[in-house]
């Protein structure tokens, strides 16, 4: 019978199992240095008693953001005086209320009043700047939180009235299109200054792997080829370093239960398509609900076929946009939700198609007249199943 032993004792592969999280900060960020600079030279002048600029810091998935703004952070914090960063994931805390409590309770040593609604922690914002601090809040997956001009009109208001100290803000989004949902007066506030990550190259990745396997795992335990291959892989999926890591680690997972000692080719093979789903998987959860009708839609349209004739050789396969706007305007009746105007329509398939959840192109003249086609980026059976529950189809 087997034993916990079995499965407690030292690995032959493993030396750190937390450097290929995610969540860890490397003391040198690969391929980030400019960003870096840009950020510290951004920031800079709160730790001079000066208020800020509001920063917008766009990218797709596994390009840096965070960790670079992360990296910058903890500089900040090592000299800061009268100055704090505060990092919120919107994701987790997706309303004004909930923003500013997080934030007044890390400022306050764990300050914990229950009851109280956003005045209350607006007013503690209030007396902790007066004081001639600067505050930076650091909103991640910003296009998660609800009612955000609210959010901004506040925290802009609150510099009106503050006659020492400031609040900046600093915003991560995946979505290049998330401004265009904003209110005229929060855009003209909150874009004072805007930065893009780009994916990361196979030789970019490959050095990143490098840094990260060798603080990992243990010396020999992964052959060169095995980090040539993960990296020629994720830079076919728009050089996402997470998707690196997480194909890495699944990799030695399963040189693990076979035994190994070695991570080669065959485990990253073995690794790719499991982690492809998990990532798909992740990248649909963490949609915003109408992106995850639209998508619904395309998938539901794939799989029943289109309305209409198939109409060009070679373009099997893809759905009109029309249709499949049609097919979400009758979901969102069906589920008693308000549509969303053909423009943010438009502005949803955007960012699907940054996310590879769908690919799309032009028709060309002489199909319906000029008209945006869409194709779903993975099964539809695949792509439903991870929504069905939600959708209650």
């Amino acid at each position: 019978m087997p034993s916990f032993g079995d499965f407690t004792g030292p690995s032959r592969i493993y030396r750190d199992r937390d450097v290929l999280s995610p969540h860890f900060i490397p003391d040198t960020l690969h391929f980030r240095e400019h960003q870096i600079r840009e950020l510290m030279s951004i920031l800079a002048p709160a730790l001079q008693g000066r208020k800020a600029r509001n920063l917008m810091i766009y990218g797709k998935t596994g390009t840096g953001k965070t960790c670079s703004v992360k990296h910058v952070a903890r500089k900040f914090e090592e000299e800061r005086q009268n100055a704090r960063i505060t990092y919120i994931n919107c994701r987790m805390y997706n309303k004004p209320y909930r923003i500013l409590s997080k934030a007044i309770k890390a400022l306050t040593n764990g300050l914990d009043k229950q009851g109280y609604g956003l005045p209350f922690y607006y007013e503690k914002m209030l007396e902790w700047c007066g004081e001639g601090r600067q505050l930076i809040l650091v909103l991640d997956e910003i296009d998660m939180a609800k009612n955000i001009d609210e959010l901004i009109y506040t925290l802009t208001r609150a510099n009106d009235e503050l006659e020492r100290g400031g609040v900046s803000l600093v915003g991560i989004s995946n979505r290049l299109t998330f401004k265009e949902g904003l209110d005229p007066r929060s855009k003209s506030s909150l874009y004072e200054r805007e930065m893009v990550f780009p994916p990361y190259t196979a030789p970019q990745l490959q050095k990143i792997l490098q840094q990260r396997v060798e603080l990992a795992f243990n010396k020999d335990a992964i052959t060169p080829g095995a980090i040539n291959l993960a990296s020629a892989y994720t830079a076919q999926e728009s050089g996402d370093a997470r998707y690196a890591l997480k194909l890495i680690a699944r990799a030695a997972e399963y040189a693990e239960e076979k035994g190994l000692g070695r991570i080669t080719d065959a485990e990253v093979k073995g690794a790719r398509e499991i982690v492809e789903t998990d990532l798909v998987k992740e990248a649909v959860d963490k949609l915003p609900e109408h992106h995850q009708l639209v998508l619904y839609a395309v998938a539901r349209l794939t799989l029943s076929g289109s309305k209409y004739a198939r109409f060009e050789e070679g373009k099997d396969g893809y759905l009109f946009s029309g249709e499949v706007y049609e097919d979400y305007s009758e979901l969102c009746s069906k589920l008693r939700k308000s549509a969303k105007t053909a423009r943010s329509y438009r502005s949803y398939l955007t960012d699907l198609e940054m996310l590879g959840l769908v690919t799309t192109v032009e028709s060309g003249k002489g199909i319906r007249g000029h008209t945006k086609l869409i194709k779903l980026g993975h099964t539809p059976q695949e792509t439903i199943s991870m929504m069905r529950h939600k959708f209650g189809e």
